[in-house]
């Protein structure tokens, strides 16, 4: 049995408010709702390290699957993230970086995931990212990140999990992290300046939103052909993903004002306009899916205009201090 790395259990756990029920956007993707929640739990602000949202862009049919940066996370923080050579089973890889002070993220099969309940535990077979935080082989118990919460599982799930001898666990060899801490992790300010700064510069040339915009008006027709299913595939990368970043880059926005940047909180309505108008839109592209007809397109271009006139605006008051 390997000792909890952070002393934390799943009863009663609280996750981070960018969790909170009131958010327009309650979870943006796997790895980066996990690594949330993984900071939060270590006393550490995420916030600062959502300054990659800035970044964000559309390639031309899917948004910026959002993840803090392996070398923002170190700068902020001291933690070093990075990939692992996976040459024995998993389960032991995972309890070898825990007896040594390590975390590691593992892709896993969320089929045996019972907080995913409603959503595809023991149903179907998708790809996401768990951390493991405890694990007691003998007893068949996990306790582990995903998603916005800290859970634990047991039984069946566990030796499914781990492909254990049990019919239709994983076989495949999954992508793991080990993930270090470069003494006690704690917040970093002096080199936050320098990642915010390093985001904004990199922000794609174009509007990423009006460019997402154009490719979902787009595909009104395909996905009223397309049906409900393949729609929640779609919107999980288009318009889910550009509402989440928005959300999280309001978030940073007052962050700024509260740490120097005075006039950055002003911006902060505009992105959460752009979060806003993606969760309208999406309900929208729905109907689309049953059959229904629908016009996207003014709500769409409010969003652009939202999101140019916020992102600018923090690069102005940025570059002012």
């Amino acid at each position: 049995m390997t000792s909890r790395l952070i002393d934390i259990s799943p009863d009663g756990y609280e996750p981070h408010p960018i969790h909170a029920d009131e958010r327009t956007w309650t979870e943006t993707n796997c790895y980066l709702d996990l690594w949330v929640e993984v900071l939060h739990s270590l006393g550490l602000d995420p916030v600062p390290a959502a300054a990659c949202a800035f970044g964000a862009r559309f390639d031309g049919s899917q948004w910026t699957f959002l993840k803090f940066k392996p070398e923002d996370l170190f700068a902020l923080y001291g933690i070093d993230v990075g990939e692992m050579n996976v040459w024995r089973g998993v389960l032991d890889h995972v309890e070898d970086n825990l007896a040594v002070g390590m975390l590691s993220t593992v892709e896993v099969d969320a089929h045996w995931l019972p907080d995913t309940a409603g959503t595809g535990y023991r149903e179907s077979h998708t790809k996401t990212t768990i951390v493991a935080n405890f694990v007691d082989r003998e007893s068949g118990v996990l306790e582990y990140f995903h998603n916005s919460g800290y859970h634990r599982l047991t039984g069946d799930d566990f030796r499914g999990l781990f492909g254990l001898d049990l019919a239709g666990s994983a076989t495949f060899t999954p992508y793991v992290e080990q993930v270090r801490f470069d003494g006690e992790p704690e917040y970093r300010p002096g080199r936050f300046d320098a990642v915010l700064r390093h985001h904004l510069a990199t922000r794609p040339d174009g509007n990423p939103v009006r460019a997402l915009g154009e490719r979902v008006v787009a595909d009104v027709p395909w996905i009223r052909g397309a049906g409900i299913d393949t729609f929640h595939l779609w919107t999980f990368g288009v318009l889910r993903q550009c509402g989440a970043t928005a959300e999280l880059a309001a978030d940073v926005c007052e962050y700024l004002e509260r740490n120097g940047f005075a006039g950055a909180a002003a911006f902060a309505p505009g992105f959460r306009e752009v979060a806003q108008g993606a969760k309208s839109v999406q309900f929208q592209m729905a109907r689309a899916a049953r059959g229904r007809s629908v016009d996207p397109s003014a709500q769409l271009d409010g969003m652009a205009e939202a999101w140019e006139r916020s992102v600018d605006g923090v690069a102005r008051v940025v570059g002012r201090a």
